[in-house]
């Protein structure tokens, strides 16, 4: 299956706002939407082409309140996500997936300071984690909707690098534990 994930701008609520408005409601209404990062959106679709088709759908939204649209296909890459530009040339059949790993952006994911706690607490860590598959995913409340996304993971600095070798150079803007790798065209990464 393939996964979309929308990064909200930091002045806007990504999931109120989309689902506030009717033409992304319904666009987005036959997917289960997850929130793995701070203000952003993630769901699975069929394949790469309803992918792309899904961020084409919301184009008029995305330009407005969203920073970053990836995709993650497995035929690609189980781990790398794709920026939406890749993704569409790849499904085009105008970039081999083979070519599509030279250059990349990499962001940091910074845990928040209840999602640190949570994790050196092992008793919160399953506490959380029934909330999540259980109470969370039958009440879909305002409440717990922020309280989830004030707990999850913020993606911080994207920093552009290009893969050497098979090797990727270490993020180092910001101390991090984790980071998220997207890979990008030539055009996205000489801009």
């Amino acid at each position: 299956m393939t996964r979309v994930c929308l990064l909200g701008t930091a002045d806007v609520p990504l999931r109120q706002t989309l689902l506030g408005h009717e033409t992304a409601r319904h666009a987005l209404a036959t997917y289960d939407l997850a929130e793995p990062y701070h203000n952003a959106i993630e769901l699975e679709t069929v394949s790469l082409g309803a992918a792309v088709s899904l961020v084409n759908d919301l184009n008029w939204y995305l330009v407005r309140y969203v920073d970053a649209a990836l995709i993650r296909e497995p035929s690609v890459s189980e781990t790398e996500w794709l920026s939406r530009d890749l993704a569409t040339a790849i499904r085009d059949g105008d970039v081999v997936p083979e070519a599509s790993g030279r250059y990349l952006k990499i962001y940091g994911v910074e845990q928040s300071p209840s999602t640190a706690e949570a994790t050196a607490d092992p008793t919160t860590v399953a506490a959380t984690t029934a909330d999540e598959s259980g109470a969370a995913a039958d009440d879909d409340s305002e409440g717990d909707r922020q309280h989830a996304d004030a707990t999850a993971p913020r993606l911080v600095e994207p920093m552009y690098v290009t893969r050497t070798d098979g090797s990727i150079p270490e993020y180092d803007l910001r101390d991090v534990e984790e980071t998220v790798v997207v890979r990008v065209s030539e055009r996205e990464f000489s801009r």
